[in-house]
């Protein structure tokens, strides 16, 4: 180098930054269990959407000389007492379970975390009251806190959705509580109060984006254990209520009796809720796991 030259500085290009969910879901597609979840969350969805097209017979429909038929090529999952096609009522059945299961999960989500956000955010009496009043309906198991709302409020799904909420709506207010009452003395939290910034904007602004996580994660949690709860509440009578409709509880429950002579009738339905179930607790540890930068390998 000749006098009077300046150096050169040789820096190594600026790596982009892919982000936090971008990051999150390429680990997510790492993981094998995961994505098995997620093909096994598909495989449920696209039966319960194009189950109109899909379906080969009218779930309500029934051949009193085919009554407890076992699988064929006409009817591949059997037929029931009635003789309707077990196959289009799984299908159907997961119209059911899929509608019912999100907006349960969601507005348990939504009651949740308006309690947990009002707790945290604010605290003191309030914070007392909410928490007292959370502990009370957690002291309850969720499954007997539906039974008796749906006892109390009749059959039907809006009820079934209400009361599956309902169940699940304390765990995600204390899960919130709890990380708002984590990051209320964080440094970014310090700072945006020396600024001048208001408990409301502190809250909405820069504690509710750093507590979501957790809950997203819950949530997906949440739905294998609803679609169970669904399950379970339609196979002690209290489903839909109406017996041309197909939902996997009260097929469980109508072919209960058939157990020895007709066990597919049991199986199908059964392997149904499993494996909807497994899907999304695999989908959910997968998201822990992919969202939790103290897992990152």
């Amino acid at each position: 180098m000749t006098a009077g030259t300046a150096p050169v500085v040789i820096r190594a290009a600026p790596r982009a930054s892919r982000g936090l969910w971008r990051d999150a879901f390429r680990r997510l597609l790492r993981n094998g269990p995961a994505v098995l979840g997620l093909v096994f969350i598909l495989i449920f969805v696209v039966g319960a959407v194009l189950a109109p097209l899909i379906a080969p017979y009218d779930p309500a429909f029934g051949n009193l000389s085919l009554s407890k038929q076992g699988p064929t090529a006409a009817h591949l999952f059997g037929t029931d007492l009635l003789g309707r096609d077990e196959l289009s009522r799984v299908l159907y059945g997961a119209r059911i379970s899929l509608i019912v299961g999100v907006v349960a999960v969601l507005f348990g989500l939504v009651f949740g975390v308006t309690v947990g956000a009002v707790a945290g955010g604010l605290g003191g009496k309030v914070d007392t009251v909410l928490m007292r009043v959370t502990d009370v309906l957690l002291a309850i198991p969720g499954i007997l806190l539906a039974i008796g709302i749906v006892a109390w409020l009749g059959h039907g799904q809006i009820q079934i959705m209400l009361a599956v909420g309902i169940s699940y709506a304390p765990i995600f207010a204390r899960l919130l509580r709890g990380s708002l009452l984590a990051l209320r003395e964080a440094d970014f939290v310090t700072a945006a109060r020396s600024e001048g910034a208001t408990p409301v904007r502190i809250l909405l602004r820069h504690l509710m984006p750093n507590a979501l996580t957790p809950l997203i994660v819950q949530a997906t949690l949440a739905m294998a254990t609803a679609i169970i709860d669904v399950a379970g509440l339609g196979f002690l009578g209290l489903g839909p209520g109406d017996p041309r409709v197909a939902e996997w509880g009260e097929m469980l429950t109508d072919s209960a009796r058939f157990l020895q002579n007709a066990p597919y009738l049991i199986l199908f339905p059964g392997a149904a809720i499993v494996i909807s179930a497994i899907g999304f607790n695999l989908l959910g540890d997968g998201l822990r796991e992919a969202i939790d930068p103290r897992l990152k390998r």
